[in-house]
């Protein structure tokens, strides 16, 4: 007789203002081998291998104990670049990489608030449910709290300074577009906003925001969308941490 399953153990916050908290992440990638927010690789590697070539420089931000980088270098993207502000899923995720041979993605400690690189170095950058956990604690989502502005605002002018020309961010994310226009179409960017979705049922959106390709009519993309309906028509689709991780968001 095969010796009974270890019990899975219960990594989700009590709330989710937790997922705000350095410490929680650590003691959750303590415990944790493998989570993937947002659906595995393999429902939107369609869309995401649209935008990055072989010779692309990407950078992940907030890579958690996601396999995304993995699969990227798979499917021969070789110039990765992984960060997380949690020491706890960097060191574990250098193991992880070097034990696989993947000797050449790199994984680096750093806060997505403050990037660490100079500018305009990467062709790509990448960030599946990174964005989503500064709004937990945003209030209204049509007007969210300066906290949360400032917060989000920061990481995406991180992002587009270390961009280069032309470059690429992907959004993978549950924000629905008339939540995130505010943020993607501020007058500092240069990129245009375009979207997809993924999912049977509910819909996850992908977004593409090309640097140096915003258009003079900066709605122009941001209107082709109505709002979904709400998430308890669809919560059969959901991950268990994905249901309660936007359930507590649409709440606010």
């Amino acid at each position: 007789m095969d010796p009974p399953a270890a019990p899975k153990c219960d990594v989700s916050p009590a709330t989710a203002s937790a997922y705000l908290d350095p410490q929680y992440w650590d003691q959750r990638f303590a415990q944790e081998e493998h989570y993937e927010w947002f659906k595995e690789y393999s429902h939107f590697r369609h869309l995401i291998l649209e935008h990055i070539q072989p010779t692309s420089a990407v950078l992940e931000v907030g890579c958690g104990n996601s396999q995304l980088c993995e699969e990227l270098y798979r499917d021969g993207i070789a110039e990765l670049t992984c960060i997380d502000l949690s020491s706890v899923a960097v060191d574990k995720m250098k193991k992880r990489l070097l034990s696989k041979g993947y000797k050449g993605i790199k994984v680096l400690e750093a806060d997505m608030l403050d990037l660490p690189f100079e500018d305009e170095c990467f062709d790509v950058v990448i960030e599946k449910g990174t964005m989503d956990v500064l709004f937990v604690d945003s209030g209204d989502p049509w007007n969210p709290e300066p906290v949360t502005v400032s917060r989000v605002m920061a990481m995406l002018e991180g992002i587009h300074r270390v961009l280069k020309p032309h470059g690429i961010f992907i959004s993978i994310t549950f924000g629905q577009p008339h939540f995130r226009r505010r943020f993607f179409n501020a007058p500092k960017f240069t990129w245009s906003v375009e979207w997809r979705t993924f999912g049977d049922g509910f819909h996850y959106f992908f977004y593409i925001l090309k640097k140096g390709e915003r258009s003079s009519d900066n709605n122009e993309d941001t209107e082709k969308i109505k709002v979904l309906p709400s998430i308890s028509l669809f919560h059969e689709e959901l991950d268990n941490e994905d249901y309660l991780f936007r359930t507590n968001l649409d709440e606010m």
